[in-house]
């Protein structure tokens, strides 16, 4: 029998394990009820090994010592009125939160202390919620009870069910029967049969409601429950134009619904999100601990098996999705600072070393993380902490596919090979749902893990009740979903694809090629078709080092075709201060807006210049390192160095400097930057170094539909030649070329090489 027979026949029996009639009767081990938080035979483990497990006793002694600080307090349920960040919605918060705690400490000491208070609560919970009316914020598409949004409801549900099943065995049937009654069974059906638009659609909302009444499913037992949670609700009539609250569409013709059609549907197989990382973050601890509950309780679904282990990858993937600080890159609606020191990040790296293969280099990120789960994933993690398992954790450049079948674009990150710490992140993904940017093609750069070329992320201040509640503020609209707000091409000032998001999300770009394994150069292109209509762009962005011991630089060209002739406008946002510059800008004595729509009504135009050379630089100081882009520019092409912050009189949003080179009225164009980091200054003995460009020249050779050539030529009279072939990318493609009287032939997309 063929490998590849066998493999097919595992694949379609998994498959038909996890695709079975939604109906099914689930056969719940028995053996214990617990497994939503710590499992019989892990508790016994934690036991052998308390006092004597370094990092698992610190994180239990620290929330031991949160958690009866608290427990001694009178219980607050107040009645629901305020948005995130008001004092409701905070104290609804830190309940579930300390019922989640009180349970695994419950578990590990036995104490009834613990057990008492967890009951005390959800008494107090079962009185007061069977009379609460929607939350009087009517701002939601899916308005909660305890919270303004369903989605906080979920989250208090997933947290409240882990408590209850902490505590099941030790509560008599009569308060099990009255809980489930008045609470908790009530709770999951208003999540659920109630709120169809929330519960059954493909979306990190989703995740979460799912999530909630499939654990608590499984804490009562109730096969219903679990059914609904795996494969969404039967019948949902929802609104085939039903949009949420950003834009996005409910639920598209055909769509499956549940948990399986997230998993399935939400990520590629590499593990990337398509609403990126930031959301992805907040989704990993519903999808792993509901899928560590099943794994526990109903075994032979092999859920986190589900789709080659793409939770286990996901984990991965959101790790490699940091900046060398531990920050997530913060691409579509992701907030600047978010890291893998989150708790669900804890959470995930242990689940995915425990339920995964035990790597080593995952203890790297542990230690960094200086915390681990109270359960079964954190002890395998701290003993392997204590027996020095621990290997680095090695981030690499790489590509991610976008995509439930890896087909919509992706996204590739560049790093460098040398002691340098530079990276780039490049963008040609999906819309990303509700929650993605109109921004193909775009990058940002970091080096240090501080930004260099930075990305806005979301206009949001979470859980800051002065700033809209905390939710999304209309400048996320206006401005940070708007291209001109991200590092690319905007074609006559209007964003990709109109900004319309159910035309953004039919379309997606393309990868030309990467090559991230050449050790001078490393490189991706991709291409864009739609968010012009007549307008083909190729953005190819390579990271290189000019000659050894240098600093790596980042090569930028962007390509235009269309039918008609346009203004092309290109940005480049920066962190710093402006040192030096070879045009001759004019500043504005009066202040005024750039444009009137499209995110430009937020730019201030401070001062413009025309160009009248072929080379166009701007330096800029940023954490005592200089940076200076190099930009190939024509006779009559415009420099524009503005500032966010205009029509935002409530100052919304950040005041960060850019610079926008502008190519007018042309129907083919070429955009060739380069950007460098050099040299050093140090404030206390005031000394700068290195403070120049080392580019001299920069030549486009040939520009073509075929080809693109481009020669770099530095002070030191050293040269780089780099071509592009811009229509076959087949790395076995054979190519000859002849620029100046010298021939060229090579094998692949492009072709390099230092002179």
């Amino acid at each position: 029998m063929s490998k590849v027979y066998i493999q097919l026949l595992i694949f379609c029996m998994f498959f038909n394990a996890i695709g079975q009639s939604k109906k099914q009767v689930y056969n719940f081990d028995s053996s214990s009820h617990h497994g939503l938080l710590i499992t019989n035979k892990g508790l016994e483990l934690i036991k052998e090994n308390l006092g004597t497990i370094p990092l698992f006793d610190k994180s239990l002694a620290q929330t031991k010592a949160e958690i009866d600080a608290i427990i001694v307090e009178e219980i607050e349920v107040p009645i629901p009125k305020d948005m995130a960040g008001g004092y409701t919605h905070t104290q609804h918060k830190k309940n579930y939160d300390v019922v989640q705690k009180a349970g695994v400490l419950f578990q590990i000491y036995g104490d009834e202390k613990y057990a008492t208070y967890i009951k005390d609560m959800f008494m107090e919970y079962a009185q007061m919620y069977p009379k609460l009316p929607l939350h009087p914020e009517t701002r939601s598409y899916s308005r909660g009870k305890l919270f303004w949004q369903c989605l906080n409801d979920a989250n208090w549900l997933v947290n409240m069910s882990q408590g209850y099943d902490a505590i099941y065995d030790w509560l008599s049937p009569k308060d099990r029967k009255f809980l489930e009654t008045k609470l908790f069974k009530p709770f999951a059906l208003f999540l659920s049969v109630e709120n169809p638009q929330f519960f059954n659609r493909i979306h990190n909302h989703s995740t979460w409601g799912n999530a909630a009444v499939g654990m608590m499913g499984l804490a009562m037992r109730d096969n219903q429950l679990v059914n609904y949670a795996l494969y969404g609700l039967p019948e949902d009539s929802i609104d085939a134009n039903a949009v949420d609250n950003d834009g996005g569409l409910i639920k598209k013709p055909g769509q499956d619904a549940g948990f399986i059609a997230n998993i399935e549907e939400a990520f590629s197989p590499d593990g990337y999100y398509t609403e990126g990382p930031y959301y992805q973050r907040y989704a990993m601890y519903p999808f792993l601990a509901f899928s560590v509950a099943l794994e526990n309780t109903v075994p032979e679904l092999k859920v986190l098996a589900y789709k080659d282990s793409v939770q286990i990858k996901a984990v991965y993937a959101l790790i490699d999705l940091t900046d060398s600080k531990g920050g997530f890159f913060p691409l579509n609606d992701g907030q600047k600072g978010m890291s893998f020191y989150n708790n669900a990040l804890v959470n995930s790296v242990d689940i995915a070393y425990h339920y995964g293969s035990k790597d080593p280099e995952l203890l790297a990120i542990a230690e960094i993380q200086n915390e681990v789960t109270l359960d079964d994933a954190g002890l395998a993690v701290a003993l392997g902490l204590k027996r020095n398992e621990i290997q680095p954790y090695q981030k690499r450049s790489v590509n991610f596919t976008d995509g439930p079948k890896g087909n919509q674009g992706g996204l590739t990150i560049l790093r460098s090979k040398e002691d340098s710490d530079l990276e780039l992140v490049f963008k040609y993904s999906a819309q990303g749902n509700s929650h993605g940017h109109y921004d193909k093609l775009s990058y940002s750069i970091y080096e240090n893990g501080d930004e260099v070329i930075p990305d806005y992320g979301l206009a949001r201040f979470v859980n800051i009740n002065s700033k809209n509640g905390g939710g999304y503020l209309k400048e996320n609209t206006t401005w940070a979903k708007q291209t001109i707000a991200h590092n690319t091409v905007v074609q006559n000032e209007t964003s990709h694809f109109n900004g319309d998001f159910k035309t953004g999300s039919s379309f997606h770009s393309q990868l030309h090629f990467q090559d991230l394994s050449n050790d001078l150069i490393q490189i991706v292109s991709a291409r864009e078709h739609n968010a012009y209509e007549g307008t083909e762009m190729l953005r190819t962005v390579a990271m290189l080092s000019p000659k050894e011991g240098m600093k790596p630089i980042i090569i930028d060209i962007f390509k235009l075709q269309s039918k008609n002739a346009n203004q092309y406008d290109l940005p480049f946002y920066y962190k710093g201060q402006l040192m030096d510059y070879s045009v001759d800008p004019v500043s504005e004595s009066i202040l005024k807006p750039l444009g009137t729509s499209n995110g430009y009504q937020h730019l201030w135009k401070e001062a413009s210049a025309v160009t009248n050379s072929d080379l166009s630089k701007v330096t800029w100081l940023h954490n005592n390192l200089f940076y200076t882009l190099s930009s190939k520019t024509s006779v009559g092409d415009s420099l524009l160095f503005v500032r966010q912050g205009a029509n935002d009189p409530v100052f919304n949003l950040r005041r960060e400097p850019g610079i926008i080179i502008r190519k007018s009225n042309a129907r083919d164009a070429i955009f060739v930057n380069i950007i460098e980091s050099h040299g050093t200054y140090d404030a206390v003995t005031e000394r700068a170094e290195n403070t120049e460009s080392i580019i001299d020249k920069i030549d486009i050779i040939q520009n073509t539909g075929t080809y693109t050539a481009l020669e770099i030529t530095y002070k030191d009279d050293n040269s780089n030649l780099l071509i592009i072939s811009n229509l076959k990318a087949d790395s076995s493609e054979k190519h000859s070329l002849t620029l100046n009287g010298t021939s060229y032939s090579w094998e692949g997309p492009y072709y390099f090489i230092n002179r």
